[in-house]
């Protein structure tokens, strides 16, 4: 009897001791490491190292998260090797998981969107914005011919890789990385489907993004799309006594592209004369490549372009953003006397 009493004399307080130490373990490493109701991200680049990790989770970290992330960190190699990558943290994480996400690199991805921007420079400040990769790195990438060939393309046509679209991309990716799952995305993008309607157009799929990104700039209103699309590609395809090559397209986006002026509201006679093989005034056909990313509507409209014998397109007086189309020149012209006298009235100049 005394023996069990004795027993219970010592059991009872190593008992309470031990749960206090797993109470007190509990709260150090599995209670919230933030203590916040939201999810925190930490972004870690190459620059980065332990002491600079330390410093960005501060700022959130509750002491006794921080106290312990500090613990388990002495007795693990991410002292010496910090891996970079986008982590979250979210509030239902102590301590404990968060070490072990950021020692092992385990990292949220971003939602990517490749926006329908006019130039690779918009787009690598874009990306940019949203990756671990330098803006002008990627920039640099997509005005060099041999990182463009690399991938099927060269600097001109390079714009036709990208599918506008959100995409889960890890934040810490390589350049390569990338551009391959650039191009992966891509060649999904261009199913069968696409791929015979354009076999049908006698297009290209880089074509087809160079009309589209025509289209795309003459109109945000997809539902006429498919009719701008036809017209252009009706004088793609004209071939008569007057024009043996092709009509010209006569697109007024190509020369804003070609003098690089994206803000001109009205194009002049003086401008059509600039020398670039972007200015489809003088040059028969399509352009060199794209004048932008090509949306998805608007390489769609193109795959399913309207069939029409219209030739030309003006501006509505109305200024709603849709066109008035024309079979004849004449009739082209009494449309654009319209739209000039409405600029004039606005004072758009």
């Amino acid at each position: 009897m005394m023996k069990n009493n004795c027993k219970k004399k010592y059991l009872t307080p190593a008992a309470l001791c031990l749960l206090a130490l797993l109470g007190i373990g509990y709260y150090y490493f599995f209670t919230s490491f933030t203590g916040k109701n939201e999810t925190c991200y930490v972004y870690v680049d190459d620059d980065d190292n332990y002491d600079s990790l330390l410093v960005k989770l501060q700022p959130f970290a509750t002491t006794h998260g921080l106290h312990a992330f500090k613990t388990l960190s002495r007795h693990s190699n991410l002292v010496k090797h910090v891996r970079t990558g986008r982590f979250a943290i979210k509030p239902s994480m102590g301590a404990f998981v968060t070490f072990r996400h950021i020692k092992n690199g385990m990292q949220e991805p971003v939602n990517l969107t490749v926006p329908s921007v006019r130039t690779m420079q918009d787009l690598a400040e874009v990306l940019g914005n949203k990756l671990m990769l330098d803006s002008a790195t990627i920039a640099q990438a997509l005005s060099n011919e041999d990182t463009c060939h690399a991938y099927g393309y060269d600097t001109t046509t390079i714009a036709a890789l990208f599918v506008p679209n959100t995409y889960d991309i890890y934040w810490n990716i390589s350049l390569s990385g990338l551009l391959r799952r650039m191009q992966k995305e891509n060649k999904h993008f261009w199913n069968d489907t696409r791929l015979a309607k354009a076999k049908d157009l006698k297009l290209t799929p880089e074509e087809v993004a160079t009309l589209a990104s025509i289209v795309d700039e003459e109109t945000a209103n997809n539902k006429e799309k498919p009719m701008i699309a036809g017209m252009y590609y009706n004088r793609l395809m004209l071939r008569d006594a007057e024009y043996p090559n092709g009509m010209p397209l006569q697109a007024d986006p190509t020369i804003k592209f070609a003098l690089k002026r994206f803000e001109l509201k009205r194009i002049y006679h003086d401008m059509l004369h600039v020398s670039s093989p972007y200015n489809t005034y003088v040059n028969p056909g399509l352009p060199p490549g794209p004048i932008r990313i090509a949306s998805v509507a608007g390489i769609d409209a193109v795959l399913n372009m309207v069939h029409h014998n219209y030739l030309y397109m003006c501006a509505k007086e109305d200024f709603s953003g849709t066109h008035n189309f024309a079979t004849t020149y004449q009739e082209h012209m009494n449309n654009a006397r319209r739209y000039s006298a409405a600029l004039n009235q606005r004072g758009i100049k």
